[in-house]
């Protein structure tokens, strides 16, 4: 079996359950710990054994790798997955890959070009029961996609600024998005969105919608919708994937399917344990095999393409379909 070296470039929470799992793997070592945070990097580096840096410059000359992970807001993703592939590693990008598509666009030729195995962060895409909906959907005809995600406001200041999360539609809500892309294989050829800021004025710093609502139109031409708000911050919420089909209803749960009026023994079973993300991108590293990660880089940025779509909509109160993911250019 042999060893798989790792970089971090980003040392928050998220980042920290992926320094958990990849260094759980027998023969996975984490190298290095990058974070502007100096003291946040000297923290989790000693955790794991690993060198502290706060520019992943340096960090990136200075050593041998196998894969390079990054992990950082969103208007954060300048040059570390291209000097990382083109250094030949293996990229790991937490969604979401970027706020601009010309970005994500010269990621994906860096990746792409050195051809190097690239993993985006889109789990969903490993649970047993949505699987099962992509097996279940793939002879059938979907007429319309309903989702929600409702929920509360996150801490972090940069989440409530539009310029640097993108919103929760991009930050978040992307999961969803995703998921629906995967189960369908279905891609988006057109949407029109209406944002609004509502009850939440009076939040400091925040510049983000607290409303957004969206109408897709897919290639297949089936409709979807999505809503997503941040407004209930003393707790509670909705979240679900609900597709229409003729005398079905289908409801895809992360924790199980349902079926109505009638059931389906097999799609709505009790779900199988999930593979570990980061296991399986160790495996893949290991194997050169790039068919066992659930997302590549290219995956990401369409979902990604989506909702960046949206917020142009937004903006201009019209259609938009002229995404790079629908010319041809990914």
């Amino acid at each position: 079996m042999s060893d798989v070296k790792a970089a971090f470039i980003g040392a928050g929470g998220n980042a920290h359950g992926h320094m958990e799992r990849f260094a759980a793997v027998e023969g996975a070592t984490i190298a290095a710990i990058c974070d502007i945070n100096e003291a946040r990097a000297g923290e989790v580096a000693a955790e794991f054994g690993a060198e502290a840096y706060t520019d992943h410059h340096p960090m990136l000359d200075e050593l041998d790798l196998d894969a390079v992970y990054v992990s950082v807001p969103p208007f954060a993703h300048t040059d570390a997955e291209i000097l990382a592939a083109e250094k030949g590693c293996a990229v790991f990008v937490e969604k979401p890959v970027c706020l601009e598509m010309s970005k994500g666009l010269e990621i994906l030729e860096a990746i792409e070009s050195n051809g190097v195995l690239s993993s985006v962060g889109f789990q969903l895409r490993l649970l047993d029961p949505v699987n099962r909906a992509k097996a279940w959907l793939a002879d059938k005809t979907v007429g319309m996609v309903s989702s929600h995600r409702w929920g509360g406001l996150p801490g972090t200041a940069w989440w409530r600024v539009m310029e640097q999360s993108g919103g929760q539609l991009v930050e978040q809500t992307i999961h969803q998005i995703d998921a629906i892309r995967y189960v369908t294989g279905d891609e988006v050829e057109e949407v029109y969105a209406q944002y609004a800021l509502r009850t939440m004025q009076d939040v400091e710093g925040l510049t983000i919608p607290d409303t957004q609502a969206v109408l897709f139109k897919f290639k297949s031409g089936a409709l979807g919708t999505i809503s997503t708000s941040p407004m209930l911050t003393k707790g509670g919420g909705k979240g679900d994937i609900v597709f229409l089909l003729r005398d079905q209803v289908f409801e895809l749960g992360f924790g199980g399917n349902k079926l109505a009026p009638e059931t389906d023994e097999w799609l709505c079973a009790d779900p199988e344990p999930t593979p570990n993300i980061d296991e399986v991108f160790v495996d893949a590293i290991r194997t050169q095999n790039q068919s066992l990660i659930p997302c590549s880089y290219r995956e990401g940025l369409m979902s990604v393409d989506v909702v960046l779509a949206a917020n142009k909509s937004a903006q201009s109160g019209k259609p938009d379909g002229s995404s790079a993911a629908q010319d041809g250019r990914t």
